[in-house]
């Protein structure tokens, strides 16, 4: 059989699609490669969400299309929102692709690689309903022990400066049962931590009619005995509700964290964001999830350069941030797709701009984290070990409840008890020694599990590259 690799690039809701797909293909008889030049057949599983991640994605496809070139690889094949995007512009501009898969369309990787998906005709093309299920096949490209587990796709929300909706299709949810099941069988795999990840997690079950879904799912995910840690991704700040923070709180297996993009906190901003809200309204928000949470970690994400935004409005965005103290904060420059409502509006900022404002607000993020992490300098805490370092061959790394994988900080290990079985997965009680900007450094007191019968390999692999 034809041996195929694999490059995933975006969001962990892109790395789940690319696991299904080399799931699929394992299934199937494929010899699955993490050696593109090894690679009889390539594909590449694209993010087209911002400009920067549509420059990636094409610049990665070019390049394996000169792999196709001048090396073993045979045939090209572009999957993922990309190809939502521009499914017929793309084959034409790049002539080495031999088959596009889009979002809706992931089971047809089979036919891609085959020869014998055949061009759907101008005109026809839908917006995708794909969703899987527990019984579709998949090959992790994460660490055995932590897994990302797909529970909504798509997204009804009207937010201007995203093309979510475009690339996805309308809201849709698994069924409850069927996300259970999915982490029950990794769970017997292996995996000790599951993240939840949907463009709006916090509306899970909506569209089923279901009161409460995520809440539900959650307590149904904490029955489970083989997992240690349940989190989930992406709330939508007016879907934070009482019952939602009280079954956090009433878990322990519920990690105290909660990442909540609130995009800015002008109101001028948020109206022409479509979002609505203001940045008192979050202020009292955050203040009655830390009081339900005791220590829960927050995260957040914000948009600087939406047309419109004014200094004052920035300078309320940084006051905010002062005011809220958030644990992990990323930035994104305004990106201006043409698709976008938001292409439309007036007020555009300029690049220079845009640019400064990115970096005075990540600065005053970085006072805050800087802060915030040197006071835990001494304190005890409990620790998921992920494995050798991937910045130093010296080290080992792991994450506390409050670090979600790929995405927030982590501490790096510098002392395991004398003849301790350090494995990926295991649970530890760790000292913090210091920290720096945004990592801690600690030294593990004891292990709170026994090792597993066998050593959990570092990755699964089935992964050439996982970019986003």
């Amino acid at each position: 059989m034809p041996k195929v690799g694999l490059i995933s690039l975006g969001c962990p809701k892109n790395l789940v699609d690319s696991e299904v797909m080399l799931g699929l293909l394992r299934a199937d008889g494929y010899e699955i490669t993490t050696r593109a030049e090894d690679a009889d057949v390539l594909v590449v599983n694209t993010c087209s969400f911002i400009a920067p991640a549509q420059e990636e994605s094409v610049s990665t496809i070019l390049e394996m299309a000169e792999l196709k070139k001048s090396g073993r690889a045979r045939r090209l094949i572009v999957a993922g929102c990309l190809v939502e995007r521009y499914r017929g512009e793309i084959r034409q501009q790049i002539p080495e692709i031999d088959a596009v898969v889009g979002t809706g369309e992931v089971e047809r990787i089979l036919e891609a690689v085959r020869g014998e998906l055949e061009a759907a005709p101008e005109g026809t093309a839908r917006l995708p309903e794909y969703l899987y299920h527990d019984r579709t096949p998949r090959l992790l490209a994460t660490p055995r022990h932590s897994a990302y587990i797909k529970i909504n796709e798509g997204c009804d929300h009207p937010c201007s400066f995203c093309i979510i909706p475009q690339l996805r299709g309308k809201f849709r949810s698994r069924r409850p049962e069927s996300v259970a099941r999915e982490a029950e069988a990794l769970a017997r795999q292996g995996t000790r931590e599951v993240t939840l990840v949907g463009q709006d997690t916090t509306a899970y079950g909506v569209d089923l009619g279901v009161a409460d879904g995520l809440p539900g799912l959650l307590e149904r995910l904490a029955e489970i005995d083989e997992l240690a840690w349940v989190r989930f991704l992406y709330c939508y700040p007016n879907r934070v509700t009482s019952r939602l923070l009280d079954t956090i709180a009433a878990n322990e297996k519920l990690v105290p964290y909660l990442d909540m993009p609130l995009q800015h906190a002008s109101r001028n901003v948020l109206a022409r964001m479509k979002r609505g809200s203001h940045g008192g309204a979050f202020l009292k928000l955050i203040e009655r999830i830390r009081r339900a949470i005791p220590g829960v970690s927050l995260r957040t994400t914000f948009i600087v350069g939406f047309p419109g935004e004014t200094e004052t409005d920035f300078r309320e965005l940084c006051d905010f941030v002062r005011a809220a103290e958030f644990d992990w904060l990323g930035v994104f420059s305004y990106s201006d797709e043409e698709t976008a409502a938001s292409h439309a509006l007036d007020g555009k900022v300029d690049r220079e701009t845009i640019e400064h404002r990115r970096q005075k607000l990540m600065a005053i993020q970085r006072k805050i984290s800087t802060r915030k992490l040197r006071a835990r300098a001494g304190e005890e805490a409990v620790l998921l070990l992920d494995g050798p370092s991937r910045d130093t061959e010296w080290l080992w790394e792991g994450r506390l409840e409050g670090m979600a994988p790929d995405i927030d900080g982590k501490v790096y290990i510098t002392e395991f008890p004398e003849e301790s079985e350090p494995r990926p997965g295991r649970l530890a009680r760790v000292r913090v020694s210091r920290s720096t900007d945004y990592d801690l450094v600690a030294r593990v007191e004891e292990f709170l599990d026994k090792p597993p019968a066998e050593p959990q390999p570092v990755s699964a692999g089935g992964v050439l590259r996982v970019l986003g």
